[in-house]
């Protein structure tokens, strides 16, 4: 529509430009420590001392509980003692099968005497592989008795205290250990989105997106540090009907605690083919349904049916009814009716402002 004296409106415009637009999934997450070890006693005893303070970080084979290691020394002293004997009753019984070996070749003795005899010195040989390992027993469970930390990490308070009595069958753990650099994260999808997204991936209707997860605490605040999707379960809760998927984070500075509930924002695919545009551009039906206006090849206005059902930051992804080199009119839309001749300028151009007549001024 022409404005007067002629003059044609004048509208902004962009070109529609196909890319691989990035399709966001955000899920309701929570974090899971790296490791978690719950400290446990292998032997039976009386705890004597506490090493550690509780919330500190411990190092894999630091002390821990110091159990009462008497009843073990003297385990070991007494293997110890009867290894000594087994080694000398060893001896002397080689020593008399020895003897025994040249008078039975010049029938002195009976040949059945130094069978027995080579007998007894090969059952004193046993004996001594015997007491060795009733030896390294006994001194795996003196060692026992000083319970370490089996991984590195920030360790929980004491759940035992010095004065009480454990044993190597009791449920109860003495300490949690669980290390929280790096951090996982476990998200929930529902198992039919799963599921379409697979089926999209497989008919083309998506490609593959990034792996790379940000997260959004609970205080709405954004982790800085970025992610990675490690894997699906193969499996649906039955409960809840979702799928969990697994991603890790560096979590140098401990801010993500074991337990927290987090959203968990990554580009799960991409959707090729399809088009920014800016949300201002975007027009609706009294129905919901979504057009934009285009520059025709004849100079005017021409109204475009589309598809556009998400946004991404300021655009509107739209994904049927636009095709690479359309001329989507952004700019000077007020108004603007289908048929409507316009003069098209890309939509950065600078507009001349014409300076008012003296007429004007001077009203």
């Amino acid at each position: 529509m022409a404005g007067k004296g002629g003059k044609e409106t004048t509208v902004g415009y962009i070109v529609a430009q196909p890319s691989s637009v990035p399709v966001p999934v955000t899920l309701s997450a929570r974090t899971v420590a790296f490791q978690t070890s719950e400290v446990r006693p292998q032997v039976a005893g009386v705890i004597k001392k506490i090493y550690f303070t509780p919330g500190t970080t411990v190092r894999a084979g630091e002390p821990l509980f110091q159990i009462d290691p008497s009843l073990y020394r003297a385990a070991v002293n007494e293997a110890s003692a009867n290894l000594a004997s087994a080694k000398a009753s060893a001896a002397a019984a080689q020593a008399k099968a020895d003897r025994y070996k040249p008078l039975a070749d010049m029938e002195a003795v009976a040949k059945q005497d130094y069978t027995d005899a080579l007998a007894d010195a090969r059952v004193a040989k046993a004996a001594i592989a015997q007491n060795a390992a009733t030896l390294d027993t006994a001194r795996i469970n003196l060692r026992f008795a000083t319970v370490p930390a089996p991984i590195s990490g920030t360790i929980g308070r004491n759940l035992s205290t010095v004065g009480a009595l454990v044993s190597a069958s009791q449920t109860d753990a003495l300490a949690v250990i669980q290390r929280t650099d790096p951090m996982y994260v476990d998200m929930q999808q529902s198992a039919s989105e799963l599921m379409a997204l697979r089926r999209q991936l497989r008919t083309g209707g998506v490609e593959p997106g990034s792996a790379e997860v940000r997260l959004k605490l609970d205080d709405g605040s954004e982790y800085p540090l970025p992610g990675t999707v490690k894997f699906s379960e193969v499996t649906v809760d039955q409960d809840t009907g979702t799928v969990t998927l697994r991603a890790q984070f560096p979590n140098p500075d401990g801010v993500l605690l074991p337990g927290m509930f987090v959203s968990a924002v990554f580009n799960q695919a991409n959707s090729p083919g399809a088009f920014l545009v800016p949300q201002g551009a975007i027009q609706r039906d009294f129905d919901g349904s979504a057009y934009i206006m285009v520059v025709g090849s004849d100079g005017k206005v021409a109204r475009r049916n589309v598809e556009a059902n998400r946004t991404l930051k300021a655009n509107s992804v739209v994904t049927n009814g636009l095709k690479a080199g359309d001329k989507i009119i952004v700019q000077g839309l007020n108004g603007l009716r289908q048929g409507t001749a316009v003069k098209a300028v890309p939509a950065e151009t600078p507009q001349k402002v014409e300076k008012p007549s003296a007429a004007k001024q001077g009203g």
